[in-house]
């Protein structure tokens, strides 16, 4: 069956996700957010794009962006052969990083604008990471209440307020209201703790301990990997847990 044409926005404006393949892990170090945060704007001038706002999670991305002199599929083309080229010469890796088609949705009246921005910064808090959203580094909230990074904020203040200490502080209130806001879901995952991805591990292993695993053959190992990835261990805890190296885990 033929895929669905993409809408086409009437403002150029689109709410973009990017998700790690079998939902895993994108970003394993803080290496990697910074990778992806300089790969985003070594693009904006070549492809004449502007970020209203995007959040780095640890398997997914958000981006609110504007179609420049490229077009959206180029665009993500770029940004995804770039940092998955990197990400797989770092672990020793190869093959697909990201899923093979991204989500989008278009984003063209001021309303729904504010409110993807508010969803996209409300990410980690709403994923229980952080209790405040100037607490999590890796979105573009910060950048509006005052600190240099990629975002194009002008653009969004301005809409708010002419004069930009008011606009910065309507910003911030938006932001603190309590909401509903649904925009392109993902499911969330709250982390596991130790506890709790321990249990995991010995019932989908049927082991007594976790480092049990270390002695399974390795085809069976990395079955069971894969599906203690989907079940939302990360890399680091799987590795810290079970004694297996990052790299057997990642190319798992």
């Amino acid at each position: 069956m033929p895929r669905q044409a993409r809408e086409k926005s009437k403002s150029g404006i689109y709410h973009i996700i990017l998700r790690g393949t079998n939902k895993q892990t994108i970003f394993e170090e803080e290496e990697d957010r910074v990778k992806f945060f300089r790969t985003l704007n070594h693009y904006k001038e070549k492809s004449g794009y502007k970020i209203y706002a995007y959040c780095l999670m640890g398997n997914h991305i958000h981006l609110l962006i504007q179609e420049g002199k490229e077009e959206l599929g180029i665009v993500m083309r770029r940004l995804g052969a770039s940092y998955v080229y990197w990400y797989n010469w770092k672990y020793q890796r190869c093959g697909h990083l990201f899923q093979d088609r991204y989500k989008s949705e278009t984003v063209d009246d001021e309303s729904y604008f504010f409110t993807v921005i508010r969803y996209i910064h409300q990410n980690p808090l709403k994923a229980g990471l952080v209790k405040d959203v100037s607490s999590y580094k890796w979105s573009s909230f910060n950048e509006y209440v005052g600190k240099k990074g990629i975002a194009d904020i002008d653009f969004t203040l301005n809409m708010i307020s002419k004069d930009r200490k008011k606009a910065i502080e309507t910003f911030k209130a938006f932001h603190n209201e309590v909401n509903n806001d649904i925009c392109l879901e993902l499911e969330h995952r709250r982390r596991l703790t130790d506890d709790e991805a321990i249990e995991v591990i010995k019932k989908i292993c049927n082991t007594m301990n976790c480092q049990e695993l270390q002695r399974f053959e390795p085809e069976t190992k990395n079955k069971f990997l894969k599906d203690l990835k989907e079940q939302g261990l990360s890399t680091r805890q799987l590795e810290r847990l079970t004694g297996i190296s990052r790299m057997i885990i990642l190319k798992a």
